[in-house]
């Protein structure tokens, strides 16, 4: 399975290279008005009119082909067995142990390069409660 991803992956890319380079060589539809007029390189390699229907096909069939690509990627990638129905439900959770150090358990403790406080968590104060609320937190002149 996973060499028919990596295969699947690698002619997308290149289709995707190659529309790149076949739309960069082609021309707009404002250069075939003045090739009609004299200007411009009318004998180029495909004739006058030959490569803007080979590029344009040529383009066409790679678009279909990176399209293509994409659904097998995006099958092959919902495909795969999962073990819960979310992404979150498989990601590791840490909860603090019970009874761990006061500095494991301190907030200070887990800022690198400040030391732990020397107090037991049981004995840390809580923070003050806001003196005013509402109305009483608006400046006035």
């Amino acid at each position: 399975m996973n060499v028919v991803l990596t295969v699947i992956l690698a002619v997308q890319m290149l289709a995707a290279l190659g529309m790149i380079g076949l739309i960069l060589v082609q021309h707009g539809k404002g250069a075939d008005m003045g090739a009609a007029f004299g200007s411009g390189s009318s004998g180029s390699l495909f004739g006058a009119s030959g490569s803007a229907n080979f590029l344009s096909r040529t383009t066409g069939i790679l678009a279909a082909l990176f399209f293509a690509c994409t659904l097998m990627l995006a099958y092959f990638g919902n495909a795969q067995p999962r073990t819960g129905s979310s992404v979150l439900e498989g990601a590791a959770v840490t909860a603090p142990v019970p009874g761990a150090a006061a500095s494991a358990a301190s907030g200070a403790a887990q800022i690198p390069g400040t030391s732990a406080p020397a107090t037991s968590s049981a004995a840390v104060p809580a923070p003050p409660a806001p003196a005013a609320s509402g109305a009483g937190q608006i400046p006035t002149k």
